[in-house]
Parts: structure tokens; C-alpha cells; sequence
């Protein structure tokens, strides 16, 4: 196995996990939210992710073919949902449930954002299954008659990227602390413009596929 194919392995993941872009988005899902409660949104979503991309990079196709499910059928999916968060984050509608729901159902909220929309689609989206499954082929094939060496490679650099996700998620909240009650809410809504165009996009890759198939 080559360094030239592990920086790939490593650029190819970065570049779709996109830890740098998210966090953007990742302070518009959280906003309102204290200091502990998002960074256990942080964490518990890059453990997610990391529990999901690592299945993709041991079973590769398995999953998805098992169920008669296509990459391209699972990005509209993904695409849909992420439509609704966006929705969401334009109307204010997420403040107003926050603000009407009790401690201990913030703790499940808390929970579901890390799943949804945080661990998946934007972290562990369609685009970044799609590259661990070719990732893992390549990797699993160049591991020196040894496949699962390529394999627990994959699964360090995933491990690796999903740390540096975390920490660039939770560097992001200090932005948070210079922005006013007005000046969150134009930064939601205008997050929620830009979730909603990549959620469109997801949808638009996703039909192109199924419609070239």
C-alpha cells in the first residue's frame, strides 16, 4: 500500500466530510443551545458518523445492495430530509420548539440533531458513503495480499478526520459568542437558504443517477 494512496484515501474524505464547511452550519442547528449540550451534539455526531462510515468501509456495498437500495435513491433521501431542517431553520420553527419543551426532552432533541442532520447526511452523507465504498475496495485490494489491512487502515483515517470534525465543531462556538440575537437569527435564516440549495442538490445528483441507470 502506497503513502500516495493513503493521502488520498485521507484528502478524498476531508474534502466530502468537509469539517471546515459545516461548522457553519453545525452553530445555525445548535443555536440557542449551552456550551454542554453542543458539544455533546459534536461529539455524539462524530461518533455516529464514525459508526456509520465504518460499517460502509467493512461491508462496502453489502448494506445498501441487501436491501435493494441505490446510492442515488439513498441522496433524495437524504436530500428530502435535510429539505425539512432547512425549512425548519427559515421559520424559526426550531427556537419555538426548543423554547416550548422540558429539560429532559431537550436531552432527546439534543440527541436526534446529533443523529439528524448532524451524523447524517452532512457528516456521513450519500457523497461521503459513496467515496469510503470506493475507498474501500481500493484500499482492501492494495493491501499487500492482506485486505483487511487496507481496511484498518480506512478505519484510522476516518477515525482521525472525525476527531478533527469535533474539534473544529466545538472551535466554532466561540464565533457564537460575538453574534447578537438578531444578527443569530439573520445567520439562521440564511443558513437555512444554504442547507436547503445543498439539500437540492443532493436531490438533483441523487435523480440524475437514478435516471442514468
Amino acid at each position: 500500500m502506497t503513502a500516495d494512496l493513503i493521502l488520498n484515501a485521507f484528502v478524498t474524505l476531508f474534502v466530502t466530510i468537509d469539517p471546515v464547511g459545516n461548522a457553519p452550519l453545525f452553530l445555525g442547528l445548535t443555536a440557542g443551545m449551552s456550551t454542554l449540550a453542543r458539544r455533546s451534539v459534536a461529539l455524539r455526531g462524530g461518533i455516529i458518523a464514525f459508526l456509520i462510515l465504518g460499517l460502509f468501509a467493512v461491508t462496502g456495498t453489502g448494506i445498501l445492495d441487501a436491501m435493494g437500495i441505490t446510492i442515488d435513491a439513498f441522496r433524495v433521501a437524504g436530500g428530502l430530509l435535510l429539505f425539512y431542517t432547512a425549512f425548519e431553520m427559515l421559520y424559526a420553527k426550531r427556537q419555538e420548539r426548543k423554547e416550548q419543551i422540558s429539560e429532559s426532552a431537550l436531552k432527546d432533541h439534543i440527541s436526534n440533531i446529533a443523529v439528524f442532520p448532524l451524523a447524517i447526511p452532512l457528516l456521513a452523507g450519500p457523497g461521503t458513503i459513496s467515496a469510503t465504498i470506493i475507498l474501500s475496495s481500493q484500499m482492501s485490494a492494495a493491501g499487500n495480499h492482506n485486505a483487511w489491512l487496507g481496511i484498518l487502515v480506512l478505519m484510522g483515517i476516518i477515525i482521525a478526520l472525525m476527531l478533527l470534525t469535533v474539534i473544529v465543531l466545538i472551535a466554532a462556538e466561540r464565533l457564537d459568542k460575538y453574534i447578537s440575537n438578531n444578527g443569530k437569527m439573520i445567520f439562521t435564516r440564511l443558513l437555512g437558504v444554504l442547507l436547503a440549495a445543498l439539500s437540492v442538490q443532493y436531490i438533483a445528483d441523487g435523480i440524475r443517477g437514478l435516471i442514468a441507470s
